[in-house]
Protein backbone atom coordinates (compact mmCIF):
# COMPACT_ATOMS: atom_id res chain seq x y z
CA UNK A 1 0.00 0.00 0.00
CA UNK A 2 1.12 3.15 -0.90
CA UNK A 3 1.57 5.75 1.53
CA UNK A 4 1.67 9.44 -0.10
CA UNK A 5 -0.77 12.12 0.00
CA UNK A 6 -1.88 14.86 -2.22
CA UNK A 7 -4.11 17.86 -1.56
CA UNK A 8 -7.65 16.75 -2.88
CA UNK A 9 -7.35 13.06 -2.75
CA UNK A 10 -9.39 12.50 0.51
CA UNK A 11 -9.22 10.30 3.66
CA UNK A 12 -8.60 6.95 1.66
CA UNK A 13 -5.29 8.54 -0.05
CA UNK A 14 -2.96 5.37 -0.16
CA UNK A 15 -5.26 2.30 -0.29
CA UNK A 16 -5.63 0.30 -3.08
CA UNK A 17 -8.75 -0.90 -4.53
CA UNK A 18 -9.27 -3.44 -7.78
CA UNK A 19 -12.72 -2.98 -9.10
CA UNK A 20 -13.98 -5.73 -11.61
CA UNK A 21 -16.16 -3.94 -14.41
CA UNK A 22 -19.75 -4.16 -14.04
CA UNK A 23 -22.70 -2.05 -14.07
CA UNK A 24 -24.66 -0.20 -11.49
CA UNK A 25 -23.88 -0.26 -7.67
CA UNK A 26 -20.48 -2.01 -8.11
CA UNK A 27 -18.78 0.89 -9.82
CA UNK A 28 -21.30 3.64 -7.90
CA UNK A 29 -19.23 1.96 -4.95
CA UNK A 30 -15.65 2.37 -6.83
CA UNK A 31 -16.46 5.55 -7.56
CA UNK A 32 -17.04 6.39 -4.05
CA UNK A 33 -14.21 5.09 -2.44
CA UNK A 34 -12.20 6.80 -5.62
CA UNK A 35 -13.94 10.26 -4.48
CA UNK A 36 -12.45 9.41 -0.92
CA UNK A 37 -8.76 8.98 -2.16
CA UNK A 38 -8.24 5.25 -2.37
CA UNK A 39 -6.50 4.09 -5.76
CA UNK A 40 -8.77 2.35 -7.83
CA UNK A 41 -7.82 0.64 -10.90
CA UNK A 42 -11.01 -0.93 -12.80
CA UNK A 43 -10.58 -4.06 -14.46
CA UNK A 44 -12.18 -3.53 -17.80
CA UNK A 45 -13.26 -6.53 -20.25
CA UNK A 46 -12.78 -6.15 -24.01
CA UNK A 47 -15.68 -5.05 -25.91
CA UNK A 48 -16.65 -3.06 -22.81
CA UNK A 49 -19.56 -2.41 -20.40
CA UNK A 50 -23.20 -3.46 -21.73
CA UNK A 51 -24.68 -0.13 -20.29
CA UNK A 52 -25.21 2.27 -23.01
CA UNK A 53 -23.29 5.25 -21.55
CA UNK A 54 -20.43 6.87 -23.40
CA UNK A 55 -17.36 5.65 -21.56
CA UNK A 56 -16.62 9.68 -21.50
CA UNK A 57 -19.75 10.56 -20.14
CA UNK A 58 -20.13 7.85 -17.08
CA UNK A 59 -19.04 10.37 -14.05
CA UNK A 60 -19.43 6.69 -12.14
CA UNK A 61 -16.05 5.68 -13.19
CA UNK A 62 -14.04 9.16 -12.57
CA UNK A 63 -11.03 9.41 -10.14
CA UNK A 64 -10.33 6.02 -11.33
CA UNK A 65 -8.11 3.85 -13.41
CA UNK A 66 -8.55 1.31 -16.11
CA UNK A 67 -7.07 -1.64 -17.38
CA UNK A 68 -8.32 -4.26 -19.51
CA UNK A 69 -7.83 -7.90 -18.90
CA UNK A 70 -9.86 -10.62 -20.58
CA UNK A 71 -10.34 -12.62 -18.16
CA UNK A 72 -11.10 -15.62 -20.89
CA UNK A 73 -7.76 -15.61 -21.81
CA UNK A 74 -4.71 -17.87 -20.38
CA UNK A 75 -2.80 -15.27 -18.47
CA UNK A 76 -6.33 -12.82 -17.53
CA UNK A 77 -6.55 -14.47 -14.38
CA UNK A 78 -2.76 -14.28 -13.33
CA UNK A 79 -3.35 -10.56 -14.12
CA UNK A 80 -6.08 -9.94 -11.80
CA UNK A 81 -4.68 -12.12 -9.37
CA UNK A 82 -1.41 -9.76 -10.01
CA UNK A 83 -2.96 -6.92 -8.66
CA UNK A 84 -5.14 -8.30 -5.65
CA UNK A 85 -1.48 -9.32 -4.28
CA UNK A 86 -1.08 -6.02 -3.88
CA UNK A 87 -4.25 -4.45 -3.30
CA UNK A 88 -6.33 -3.69 -0.06
CA UNK A 89 -9.62 -4.35 -1.22
CA UNK A 90 -10.90 -6.00 -4.43
CA UNK A 91 -14.94 -5.05 -5.26
CA UNK A 92 -17.27 -7.28 -8.06
CA UNK A 93 -20.10 -7.76 -9.21
CA UNK A 94 -21.10 -10.85 -11.04
CA UNK A 95 -23.28 -13.28 -9.24
CA UNK A 96 -22.04 -16.09 -7.34
CA UNK A 97 -19.80 -18.37 -9.06
CA UNK A 98 -18.50 -16.63 -11.36
CA UNK A 99 -15.26 -15.00 -9.77
CA UNK A 100 -14.72 -18.65 -8.56
CA UNK A 101 -15.30 -20.32 -12.12
CA UNK A 102 -12.76 -17.45 -13.95
CA UNK A 103 -10.17 -17.92 -10.78
CA UNK A 104 -10.36 -14.99 -9.28
CA UNK A 105 -12.65 -15.79 -6.24
CA UNK A 106 -11.94 -14.89 -2.51
CA UNK A 107 -10.31 -18.04 -2.22
CA UNK A 108 -7.31 -17.45 -5.52
CA UNK A 109 -7.16 -14.06 -3.84
CA UNK A 110 -6.52 -14.96 -0.47
CA UNK A 111 -3.79 -17.40 -1.38
CA UNK A 112 -1.94 -14.40 -2.99
CA UNK A 113 -2.92 -11.90 0.29
CA UNK A 114 -4.24 -13.31 2.86
CA UNK A 115 -4.63 -9.24 4.27
CA UNK A 116 -7.38 -8.27 1.15
CA UNK A 117 -10.86 -7.35 1.50
CA UNK A 118 -12.58 -8.99 -0.59
CA UNK A 119 -16.10 -7.13 -1.76
CA UNK A 120 -19.33 -8.73 -3.21
CA UNK A 121 -22.09 -6.85 -4.46
CA UNK A 122 -25.21 -8.75 -5.59
CA UNK A 123 -28.59 -8.26 -5.69
CA UNK A 124 -29.96 -11.35 -4.16
CA UNK A 125 -26.80 -12.18 -1.81
CA UNK A 126 -24.28 -15.42 -1.92
CA UNK A 127 -27.00 -17.28 -0.36
CA UNK A 128 -30.60 -17.94 -0.61
CA UNK A 129 -33.04 -19.92 -3.37
CA UNK A 130 -32.58 -16.53 -5.66
CA UNK A 131 -29.03 -16.03 -5.20
CA UNK A 132 -27.81 -17.51 -9.03
CA UNK A 133 -31.54 -15.53 -10.52
CA UNK A 134 -31.22 -12.80 -12.11
CA UNK A 135 -32.30 -9.57 -11.20
CA UNK A 136 -32.54 -5.53 -10.78
CA UNK A 137 -33.46 -2.79 -8.26
CA UNK A 138 -36.81 -2.72 -8.67
CA UNK A 139 -37.16 -6.57 -8.30
CA UNK A 140 -35.15 -6.27 -4.79
CA UNK A 141 -36.78 -3.18 -3.60
CA UNK A 142 -40.03 -5.21 -4.26
CA UNK A 143 -39.23 -8.30 -1.90
CA UNK A 144 -38.29 -6.13 0.64
CA UNK A 145 -41.58 -4.12 1.09
CA UNK A 146 -40.29 -0.98 0.45
CA UNK A 147 -41.52 -0.48 -2.81
CA UNK A 148 -44.82 -1.30 -1.41
CA UNK A 149 -44.81 1.39 0.76
CA UNK A 150 -43.97 3.85 -2.03
CA UNK A 151 -47.02 5.70 -3.90
CA UNK A 152 -50.84 6.42 -4.01
CA UNK A 153 -52.53 3.66 -2.38
CA UNK A 154 -55.25 3.68 -5.54
CA UNK A 155 -51.90 3.25 -8.00
CA UNK A 156 -49.41 0.26 -8.41
CA UNK A 157 -46.42 1.52 -6.51
CA UNK A 158 -43.93 3.81 -9.22
CA UNK A 159 -40.74 2.76 -9.79
CA UNK A 160 -38.59 5.45 -8.36
CA UNK A 161 -35.27 4.95 -10.48
CA UNK A 162 -32.64 3.18 -9.03
CA UNK A 163 -31.50 5.23 -6.03
CA UNK A 164 -33.38 3.20 -3.45
CA UNK A 165 -31.89 -0.33 -4.24
CA UNK A 166 -29.07 -0.14 -6.21
CA UNK A 167 -26.87 2.89 -4.49
CA UNK A 168 -28.74 3.07 -1.27
CA UNK A 169 -29.13 -0.03 -0.47
CA UNK A 170 -26.05 -1.20 -2.59
CA UNK A 171 -23.22 0.79 -2.76
CA UNK A 172 -23.73 2.39 -0.24
CA UNK A 173 -23.61 -0.52 2.18
CA UNK A 174 -20.54 -2.31 0.41
CA UNK A 175 -18.66 0.33 0.88
CA UNK A 176 -19.58 0.54 4.50
CA UNK A 177 -18.84 -3.24 4.93
CA UNK A 178 -15.68 -3.03 3.24
CA UNK A 179 -14.40 -0.08 5.30
CA UNK A 180 -15.07 -1.90 8.53
CA UNK A 181 -13.23 -4.84 6.84
CA UNK A 182 -9.88 -2.74 6.20
CA UNK A 183 -10.19 -2.08 9.65
CA UNK A 184 -10.52 -4.94 10.92
CA UNK A 185 -7.41 -6.07 8.32
CA UNK A 186 -5.13 -3.74 9.32
CA UNK A 187 -5.66 -4.70 13.12
CA UNK A 188 -5.65 -7.94 12.67
CA UNK A 189 -3.98 -8.94 9.26
CA UNK A 190 -6.76 -10.99 8.73
CA UNK A 191 -8.60 -9.93 5.40
CA UNK A 192 -12.51 -11.29 4.63
CA UNK A 193 -15.40 -11.52 2.46
CA UNK A 194 -17.72 -8.62 2.37
CA UNK A 195 -21.30 -10.10 1.30
CA UNK A 196 -23.21 -6.66 0.45
CA UNK A 197 -26.84 -7.87 -0.93
CA UNK A 198 -29.28 -5.37 -1.77
CA UNK A 199 -32.19 -6.93 -0.60
CA UNK A 200 -30.04 -7.38 2.93
CA UNK A 201 -29.02 -3.08 2.52
CA UNK A 202 -32.91 -2.38 1.85
CA UNK A 203 -34.23 -4.28 4.45
CA UNK A 204 -32.25 -2.71 6.80
CA UNK A 205 -32.72 0.98 5.60
CA UNK A 206 -36.75 0.26 6.94
CA UNK A 207 -35.26 -0.37 10.04
CA UNK A 208 -37.31 2.38 11.83
CA UNK A 209 -40.32 1.70 9.68
CA UNK A 210 -40.36 -2.00 10.80
CA UNK A 211 -40.16 -0.47 14.65
CA UNK A 212 -43.22 1.70 14.12
CA UNK A 213 -45.11 -1.08 12.63
CA UNK A 214 -44.25 -3.25 15.92
CA UNK A 215 -45.54 -0.29 17.91
CA UNK A 216 -48.88 0.28 16.30
CA UNK A 217 -47.33 3.28 14.85
CA UNK A 218 -47.32 2.85 11.36
CA UNK A 219 -49.91 0.68 8.76
CA UNK A 220 -48.72 -2.05 6.45
CA UNK A 221 -50.60 0.24 3.31
CA UNK A 222 -49.80 3.52 1.02
CA UNK A 223 -50.80 6.21 1.55
CA UNK A 224 -51.85 6.20 5.33
CA UNK A 225 -49.00 7.03 7.02
CA UNK A 226 -47.18 9.89 8.06
CA UNK A 227 -43.97 9.75 5.92
CA UNK A 228 -45.55 8.27 3.02
CA UNK A 229 -47.86 10.82 1.55
CA UNK A 230 -50.73 9.64 3.54
CA UNK A 231 -50.26 12.86 6.20
CA UNK A 232 -51.37 15.99 4.50
CA UNK A 233 -48.64 18.27 5.27
CA UNK A 234 -46.13 15.31 4.28
CA UNK A 235 -45.88 15.51 0.50
CA UNK A 236 -46.29 17.16 -2.90
CA UNK A 237 -48.59 19.29 -4.33
CA UNK A 238 -49.35 20.60 -7.97
CA UNK A 239 -48.99 24.65 -8.84
CA UNK A 240 -50.51 26.57 -11.18
CA UNK A 241 -47.80 26.17 -13.94
CA UNK A 242 -47.43 22.05 -13.74
CA UNK A 243 -44.41 22.56 -11.15
CA UNK A 244 -44.52 21.06 -7.52
CA UNK A 245 -43.62 21.88 -4.00
CA UNK A 246 -42.81 19.77 -1.55
CA UNK A 247 -43.94 19.95 1.65
CA UNK A 248 -42.16 18.30 5.24
CA UNK A 249 -44.27 20.49 7.91
CA UNK A 250 -44.07 17.76 10.64
CA UNK A 251 -43.40 19.45 14.11
CA UNK A 252 -45.98 22.03 15.38
CA UNK A 253 -44.06 25.17 15.03
CA UNK A 254 -43.51 24.25 11.46
CA UNK A 255 -46.60 23.59 10.76
CA UNK A 256 -48.23 26.58 12.33
CA UNK A 257 -45.72 28.56 9.80
CA UNK A 258 -47.38 26.43 6.70
CA UNK A 259 -50.45 27.29 6.82
CA UNK A 260 -50.22 30.60 7.91
CA UNK A 261 -48.12 31.53 4.65
CA UNK A 262 -50.67 29.75 2.75
CA UNK A 263 -53.07 31.75 3.71
CA UNK A 264 -54.99 28.83 6.24
CA UNK A 265 -54.89 29.35 9.48
CA UNK A 266 -57.80 28.41 10.16
CA UNK A 267 -56.69 25.18 9.69
CA UNK A 268 -54.12 25.15 12.51
CA UNK A 269 -55.87 22.54 14.61
CA UNK A 270 -56.24 19.67 12.16
CA UNK A 271 -52.87 19.02 12.56
CA UNK A 272 -54.05 16.31 15.03
CA UNK A 273 -57.28 15.70 13.81
CA UNK A 274 -57.32 13.05 11.30
CA UNK A 275 -60.93 13.47 10.70
CA UNK A 276 -60.21 16.93 8.96
CA UNK A 277 -57.25 15.57 7.06
CA UNK A 278 -59.10 15.20 3.68
CA UNK A 279 -60.44 18.62 4.14
CA UNK A 280 -56.77 19.73 5.14
CA UNK A 281 -55.37 18.13 2.01
CA UNK A 282 -58.18 19.72 -0.35
CA UNK A 283 -57.13 23.25 0.96
CA UNK A 284 -53.38 22.94 1.04
CA UNK A 285 -54.07 21.70 -3.06
CA UNK A 286 -56.30 24.39 -4.06
CA UNK A 287 -54.35 27.15 -2.78
CA UNK A 288 -51.02 25.72 -4.10
CA UNK A 289 -52.85 25.45 -7.40
CA UNK A 290 -53.43 29.63 -7.21
CA UNK A 291 -50.28 30.26 -8.23
CA UNK A 292 -46.64 29.12 -10.25
CA UNK A 293 -44.17 27.31 -8.29
CA UNK A 294 -41.89 30.44 -8.52
CA UNK A 295 -45.01 32.30 -6.59
CA UNK A 296 -44.93 29.99 -3.81
CA UNK A 297 -41.07 29.61 -3.85
CA UNK A 298 -41.05 33.11 -3.12
CA UNK A 299 -43.52 33.04 -0.49
CA UNK A 300 -41.94 30.00 1.52
CA UNK A 301 -38.69 31.61 1.31
CA UNK A 302 -36.65 32.59 4.48
CA UNK A 303 -38.99 30.42 6.54
CA UNK A 304 -39.09 27.16 8.31
CA UNK A 305 -42.23 26.04 7.00
CA UNK A 306 -40.38 23.07 5.43
CA UNK A 307 -41.25 23.36 1.90
CA UNK A 308 -39.18 23.89 -0.99
CA UNK A 309 -39.88 23.67 -4.84
CA UNK A 310 -39.47 20.09 -6.45
CA UNK A 311 -36.49 21.00 -9.36
CA UNK A 312 -35.34 18.64 -12.19
CA UNK A 313 -32.35 17.39 -12.45
CA UNK A 314 -30.79 20.37 -15.09
CA UNK A 315 -32.49 23.07 -12.74
CA UNK A 316 -30.57 21.46 -9.02
CA UNK A 317 -27.22 22.62 -9.69
CA UNK A 318 -28.27 26.53 -10.25
CA UNK A 319 -30.01 26.56 -6.98
CA UNK A 320 -28.40 29.26 -4.71
CA UNK A 321 -28.04 26.78 -1.73
CA UNK A 322 -26.48 24.06 -3.79
CA UNK A 323 -24.36 26.24 -5.65
CA UNK A 324 -23.03 28.30 -2.52
CA UNK A 325 -21.98 24.78 -1.26
CA UNK A 326 -20.88 23.76 -4.61
CA UNK A 327 -22.91 20.69 -4.37
CA UNK A 328 -22.58 19.73 -8.07
CA UNK A 329 -19.55 20.57 -9.99
CA UNK A 330 -18.54 20.64 -13.44
CA UNK A 331 -15.58 18.71 -14.90
CA UNK A 332 -14.29 18.01 -18.08
CA UNK A 333 -17.48 19.68 -19.37
CA UNK A 334 -19.77 17.71 -17.05
CA UNK A 335 -22.16 18.82 -14.46
CA UNK A 336 -22.31 16.31 -12.05
CA UNK A 337 -22.37 15.85 -8.00
CA UNK A 338 -19.35 16.88 -6.18
CA UNK A 339 -17.62 14.16 -3.33
CA UNK A 340 -19.41 13.60 -0.57
CA UNK A 341 -19.27 14.04 2.81
CA UNK A 342 -16.62 16.55 3.20
CA UNK A 343 -13.58 16.59 5.52
CA UNK A 344 -12.40 19.25 7.16
CA UNK A 345 -8.50 17.73 7.60
CA UNK A 346 -8.25 15.75 4.11
CA UNK A 347 -10.86 16.99 1.36
CA UNK A 348 -12.14 15.26 -1.96
CA UNK A 349 -12.20 16.78 -5.23
CA UNK A 350 -12.77 15.41 -8.77
CA UNK A 351 -9.45 14.84 -9.52
CA UNK A 352 -10.13 13.28 -13.18
CA UNK A 353 -12.69 12.08 -15.31
CA UNK A 354 -14.32 9.01 -16.27
CA UNK A 355 -11.61 6.54 -17.17
CA UNK A 356 -11.55 5.35 -20.78
CA UNK A 357 -11.40 1.67 -20.89
CA UNK A 358 -7.53 0.73 -20.60
CA UNK A 359 -6.39 3.77 -20.52
CA UNK A 360 -3.84 3.95 -17.73
CA UNK A 361 -2.04 -0.01 -18.24
CA UNK A 362 1.20 1.25 -18.67
CA UNK A 363 0.59 3.68 -15.89
CA UNK A 364 -0.94 0.73 -13.14
CA UNK A 365 1.93 -1.16 -14.42
CA UNK A 366 4.36 0.92 -13.10
CA UNK A 367 2.28 2.32 -10.07
CA UNK A 368 2.02 -1.43 -9.17
CA UNK A 369 4.62 -3.22 -10.39
CA UNK A 370 3.29 -5.74 -12.46
CA UNK A 371 5.57 -4.99 -16.24
CA UNK A 372 2.98 -7.92 -17.55
CA UNK A 373 0.31 -4.99 -17.69
CA UNK A 374 2.08 -3.21 -19.95
CA UNK A 375 1.55 -5.38 -22.57
CA UNK A 376 -0.95 -4.83 -25.66
CA UNK A 377 -4.08 -6.96 -24.20
CA UNK A 378 -4.73 -9.55 -26.34
CA UNK A 379 -7.66 -9.55 -28.33
CA UNK A 380 -11.00 -9.47 -27.37
CA UNK A 381 -13.03 -13.35 -26.69
CA UNK A 382 -16.69 -13.60 -26.21
CA UNK A 383 -17.80 -12.81 -22.48
CA UNK A 384 -20.57 -14.82 -21.65
CA UNK A 385 -20.20 -14.79 -17.81
CA UNK A 386 -23.21 -13.07 -16.04
CA UNK A 387 -23.94 -10.04 -13.66
CA UNK A 388 -25.23 -10.62 -10.11
CA UNK A 389 -26.36 -7.12 -9.02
Amino acid sequence: MTTGRTAGQGPLAGVRVVELAGIGPGPFAGMLLADLGADVVRVDRPGGSSLAVDPSCDVTNRNKRSVIVDLKAPDGPARVLDLASRADVLIEGNRPGVAERLGVGPADCHARNPRLVYGRMTGWGQQGPLAHRAGHDVAYIALTGALGMIGAPDRPPPAPANLLGDYAGGSLYLVVGVLAALHHARESGVGQVVDAAIVDGVAHLSAMIHGMLAAGGWQDRRGANLLDGGCPYYGTYETADGGHMAVGALEPQFYDEFVDLLGLGDFRDARRDWARWGELREAVAARFKARTRTEWTAVFDGSDACVAPVLSLSEAPHHPHLAARGTFTDHGGITQPAPAPRFSATPTAVRTGPALPGAHRREVARDWDIPELATDPEQPSPNTSSRGA
